[in-house]
């Protein structure tokens, strides 16, 4: 029979100093309270705490206001009838959650039996000693075996989103799937589908997220869980790319979604001098540290729920090659031309936005991205008024095609890659986000010489689209150098009006 006796662990578990305070709190409370879940693992792993579950018989979103309450945080229901709340404290380690749960079952025993992965279901009593283990499964001995095991039989089938947060977890937390959870991982493929597309868009999310997502998006595939999560994948297995491409579709998109990861990896504050130290990765040290602040703040912004931005921006860069790519191409002042049909992976990019329910913001910048990841490399001679019209159009979407252009560059080449060529790209990115940062009101952003109603009133001119005509022509020329006063602006949109007749 399962032992619910606590006992030493092995390793010794590390709480934050708010949850002895806690302790003290509840003291008096009536009834059980025991941690639970995923922040007893990290407390034996030594890992930062961020999200602490509580688990209680009864009254369990009650306890989670008198936590809110105590500390001066937030509190939300989350579940009124499984009687779940949350609050969310400030704290020294920073912002902190607390979701408090009445047991899933009648006992505690019953409660982690039917949770995920048996190094989630360990447990320890809040009212007790913080330093003794609950471990009716084994979890510990999961955790130092490196195992991911299923806690029941219908683990997974009970819920199989955890299908996907096996796959993260594994990942995370360096661990194997043990054979059984791996059977069931493929088991539970056609079912994945009819998960709520919410439940499936925050599990992705996790996955593109982790430091080094390309490990996930491989086991994902191979058991099968990518097609069901992202089914705009599975064609690009057997799609083979023209030159000068040396991988077919899939692993092209791989090698992008691996090299994007070195790119922020490079970026980042946490870069080791092992980060950078291929060619491909200390040439953009050189060119791009100047601009590594804002870089930092650009990929460290969320969208609704926090969802990270890098988060999407990987998942353009998985959607990219989706469909048949459309043959475009620029004229020398940046203007884009298709030559044939738009990507279908535009379409493709926007439906899958839909599917996952992210925010009409968040699948904007997403076919943003994807539509024109290719402009950068097709700008082959960067003039002022290319250079304009490229952040005019994209704005700060313009950062994240760079980013993403540069991380296609070398897939497309990989371990082909011609020095030269490389450095004249990122030379090219480098005249992009010079542009964007240093030189905003030379090149995207001139002081205006006249404004509509002085157009209007100067040419004789209604109010409407032929306006806002006349204002770019006039900023582009401003850019490119050709206008320098109001009134050679006003003779160039005379002119421009007298083509016009």
């Amino acid at each position: 029979m399962a032992d619910l006796t606590p006992h030493q662990p092995h390793r010794p578990l590390f709480w934050p100093d708010i949850l002895l305070d806690i302790q003290a709190l509840l003291h008096d409370w009536p009834g059980e309270i025991y941690v639970v879940g995923g922040a007893v693992r990290d407390a034996m792993l030594h890992r930062p705490l961020h999200d602490i579950d509580l688990a209680a018989p009864v009254n369990a979103a009650a306890l989670a206001r008198k936590i809110a309450n105590h500390f001066k945080g937030d509190f939300f229901i989350l579940d009124a009838e499984r009687d779940v709340g949350r609050a969310l404290i400030d704290s020294p380690d920073g912002k902190l959650v607390f979701d408090v749960a009445r047991f899933r079952a009648s006992t505690l025993l019953d409660d982690l039996i039917d949770r995920d992965f048996t190094i989630n279901a360990m447990a320890v009593d809040l009212k007790g000693d913080l330093g003794l283990l609950i471990d009716p499964l084994d979890g510990e001995a999961d955790i130092h075996g490196k195992q991911l095991r299923r806690c029941a039989p219908d683990a997974l089938t009970d819920d199989p989103i955890r299908a996907l947060r096996a796959v993260r977890q594994s990942v995370q937390l360096g661990l194997r799937i043990e054979p059984d959870t791996l059977r069931d991982l493929r088991s539970v493929v056609p079912v994945l589908k009819a998960v709520s597309p919410e439940r499936v868009r925050d599990e992705l999310i996790k996955i593109l997220s982790l430091p080094k997502p390309i490990t996930a998006l491989r086991i994902a595939d191979a058991v099968g869980l990518l097609d069901a999560v992202l089914p705009e994948m599975n064609p690009l297995h057997d799609l083979q790319q023209s030159s000068p491409h040396i991988f077919d579709a899939w692993k092209h998109t791989l090698a992008v979604v691996e090299y994007l990861t070195g790119i922020f990896a490079t970026i980042s504050y946490t870069r080791t001098d092992n980060t950078a130290a291929s060619f491909a990765f200390g040439a953009m040290v050189i060119q791009f540290d100047r601009y590594r602040k804002q870089l930092i703040a650009h990929l460290e912004a969320t969208w609704p729920n926090e969802r990270p931005h890098r988060a999407l921006l990987m998942l353009a860069a998985l959607l990219h090659d989706a469909g048949k790519p459309a043959s475009q191409s620029l004229d020398l002042d940046g203007r884009v031309r298709f030559l044939g049909h738009e990507s279908v992976g535009v379409e493709l990019a926007s439906a899958r936005a839909v599917a996952l329910r992210l925010s009409n913001t968040e699948r904007q910048r997403l076919v943003a991205i994807v539509q024109n990841h290719m402009r950068p490399l097709l700008l082959t001679d960067p003039t002022p008024r290319a250079i304009h019209r490229f952040w005019r159009q994209l704005g700060e979407t313009g950062v994240d095609v760079c980013l993403l252009a540069l991380a296609d560059f070398l897939a497309t080449y990989g371990p082909q890659l011609e020095q030269d060529a490389w450095i004249n790209f990122i030379e090219r990115i480098g005249l992009l986000l010079e542009a964007y940062y240093d030189k905003r009101q030379t090149l995207i952003e001139p002081p205006p010489l006249v404004d509509g109603l002085q157009l209007m009133k100067k040419l004789g001119i209604k109010s409407g689209p032929l306006v806002g005509e006349l204002l770019n022509l006039i900023r582009e020329g401003q850019v490119a150098g050709e206008i320098r006063s109001v009134d050679e602006a006003l003779q160039l949109a005379r002119n421009q009006l007298n083509k016009g007749e």
